[in-house]
């Protein structure tokens, strides 16, 4: 396995040939890797790849974002950032977001990767190791089945809301920059203060 702090590291990749046995295979092999404290492993652009949690200077804007939603999550869901992968076997992908609401009945099962079925909303806070998959990769697939995607943007101190997922990814588009109120759309409805952030 190859870690790097700044950039994500791929190690595994899948051959088109693999089908979804390959894509169970790497599922069983990013649950036994052994990554190194404050690294997570995700299967994006189908590879296995590992890099650093959050930053510490990003903790007050999740925290912010989390309460904030807690009192508006749809009912039944929960407001987490627990590191759970959520499966998306259909594009044979499974990401481990920084912030999610999610069905809390996708976690009375056994296993270690939840259903990308359940997501309500998921918040990924860039950073220059996660950037790209934020914006292209995740951004692609949350936008077919995950009714709000948030990307925060630390560097460039802004939000964006995703909304209205497709099979062609999301319809709706809003950003605002940090200090200001940002719309979040149903199952949320409700508005975000990003002072904190």
């Amino acid at each position: 396995m190859t870690t790097m702090t700044e950039k994500p590291a791929p190690t595994e990749p899948i051959g088109a040939e693999a089908g979804a046995q390959g894509f169970d295979d790497l599922l069983r092999t990013v649950e036994e890797l052994d990554t190194p404290a404050g690294f997570k492993a995700e299967l994006i652009r189908g590879k296995i790849v590992v890099s650093p949690w959050s930053k510490l200077r990003f903790l007050r804007p999740m925290r912010s974002l989390r309460r904030q939603l807690e009192d508006h999550a749809p009912a039944g869901h929960i407001v987490e950032t627990s590191p759970f992968l959520f499966r998306f076997p259909a594009v044979e992908r499974a990401y481990g977001p920084d912030l999610y609401v999610a069905d809390e009945s996708a976690f009375d099962a056994d296993g270690r990767h939840a259903d990308g079925e359940a997501l309500s909303l998921v918040a990924e806070f860039t950073s220059v190791s996660t950037r790209d998959a934020d914006w292209d990769e995740k951004l692609d697939v949350y936008g077919r089945t995950v009714p709000v995607y948030l990307v925060v943007d630390m560097e460039g101190r802004e939000i964006t809301c995703f909304a209205d997922p497709s099979s062609h990814g999301y319809r709706a588009r809003k950003t605002v920059s940090f200090g200001a109120p940002l719309a979040v759309p149903a199952p949320f409805d409700c508005k975000i203060d990003t002072a904190a952030f």
